[in-house]
């Protein structure tokens, strides 16, 4: 079914109201994410340099998990899309509950296997001796609440699918709140060092996860959807994430191997790509939350039977990609005179940043693009395609960077390569969106 075309500045200005509705909120919820950890640093960098460092592993280990399972948002959040846009919401919801179910299994799983091996864990990322007991302190408190993140992340999809950005908005600032309060009781008031952080911190998780339960489980009573586990619909859940968790694993790769080549360049290269690398992720937010407006906004309207309304979402997305990158690359310019000395005074970090500053900012039309598609593609239940397509980006980007330190232009040269594959990405999106095939109308994909 295609319904009939509306006005072409009508349609702009209602999808300009949808995106911005939806990503404004997501964005305030995604900043709040990383806030946990710089809140936990802040409080335990105070005790000492060894617990600080072993903040540092513990936490690198437990982002790592919540960064493989994150496809539990995005295929909710396409599943559930769909069925709001077919006007059915007890599968809407039925659908997201087969989600949260599959992220208390994998919870489970992920702390029956890391509570043992801890200690082993925490080594082979190199702890040092003297920070590796508070690691593995950190670690084994903070994994309790793995659980509790997965399902966070799942209700999140199931929110976004509901087109509801501002309830996650609320719960993230809620529990960044209730994170500090709690730490800084629990390591102070309580005298419990790096322990109460982390028992803070799950005590936080679990607090955000209930509101969600919550808010899911009334809409479920409200719409007579059932909440008993569904082996089937389990099941389609996770065989709907693993291609976006082979998506996810290859981008991680991609970013493990930058990080690589930048240590092989030197002590002053690898300080300025962890500088650049942390500003690239925070653009990156912002870039983000139009990809989560956009993985919402083409479910439904796939869900409707309304191809049209998704192909002019689809265009109209991009064009906010590209008009947000073009803003944010202007910013990096403009502040990066003082951007630089907020991290470093050491002249050979800063002179071997700038280049690289620069290409961060050129490229940030081009990251636009590549967040907006690859949003529209979650949106569709394309997981498939994004899964061979960011392979391929992986073979094109990792012999580029791994012959960065014998060919020569250091850290400028690595990060030319990060723009080569940011550019492999957008191609491949651009012409799978060209094609036309990601446009499959239905409650189902």
């Amino acid at each position: 079914m295609t319904q009939a075309p509306a006005r072409p500045g009508a349609a702009r200005r209602r999808h300009d109201r949808e995106i911005v509705m939806l990503a404004v909120p997501a964005f305030g919820s995604l900043v709040a994410e990383p806030l946990f950890v710089m809140a936990d640093s802040a409080i335990i960098g105070h005790l000492g340099t060894a617990q600080l460092a072993g903040l540092g592993v513990a936490s690198a280990l437990l982002m790592t998990a919540v960064s493989v399972f994150v496809f539990l948002a995005y295929a909710t959040t396409a599943a559930v899309a769909r069925r709001v846009g077919a006007g059915d919401l007890p599968s809407a919801i039925r659908q997201g509950m087969d989600g949260i179910w599959l992220a208390l299994f994998l919870g489970a799983t992920v702390m029956a296997v890391v509570l043992p091996t801890a200690p082993v864990l925490v080594d082979l990322f190199g702890a040092s001796d003297t920070a590796a007991p508070y690691a593995t302190t950190y670690l084994r408190i903070s994994i309790l609440g793995i659980p509790a993140m997965l399902v966070v992340l799942a209700a999140t999809g199931v929110l976004r699918g509901l087109q509801n950005t501002r309830t996650p908005l609320y719960v993230a600032i809620a529990g960044f709140v209730a994170n500090g309060v709690l730490n800084a009781v629990l390591v102070y008031g309580a005298d419990l060092d790096i322990a109460g952080s982390a028992w803070g911190t799950v005590i936080a998780q679990c607090g955000m996860a209930a509101v969600y339960l919550v808010v899911v489980l009334r809409g479920a009573r409200r719409h007579g959807a059932s909440l008993h586990p569904d082996a089937a619909g389990i099941r389609a859940s996770a065989q709907a994430g693993v291609p976006l968790l082979v998506r996810t694993l290859s981008l991680r790769a991609i970013l493990m191997i930058a990080t690589a080549v930048a240590a092989r360049l030197g002590d002053s290269d690898i300080a300025a790509h962890q500088i650049i690398l942390s500003l690239w992720s925070l653009l990156a937010f912002a870039l983000d939350a139009i990809a989560i407006a956009g993985q919402a906004i083409i479910g439904r309207y796939l869900g409707a039977g309304d191809d049209r309304g998704a192909r002019e979402a689809c265009r109209r997305m991009v064009e906010w990609g590209i008009a947000v990158g073009a803003v944010l690359g202007v910013l990096v310019i403009l502040a990066r005179p003082v951007f630089l000395p907020l991290f470093t005074s050491d002249s050979t970090v800063t002179d071997a940043a700038l280049p690289a500053l620069v290409l961060v900012a050129l490229s940030q039309p081009i990251c636009g693009i590549v967040f907006v598609l690859d949003g529209v593609l979650m949106g569709a239940g394309d997981g498939p395609y994004l899964a061979w397509a960011m392979l391929l980006t992986l073979a094109v980007f990792a012999p580029a960077a791994l012959l960065v330190p014998a060919v020569g232009g250091g850290l400028t040269a690595l990060w030319a390569t990060m723009t080569l594959m940011m550019i492999v990405r957008m191609l491949t999106l651009w012409l799978r969106t060209r094609s036309g095939r990601w446009i499959i109308t239905g409650a189902a994909r």
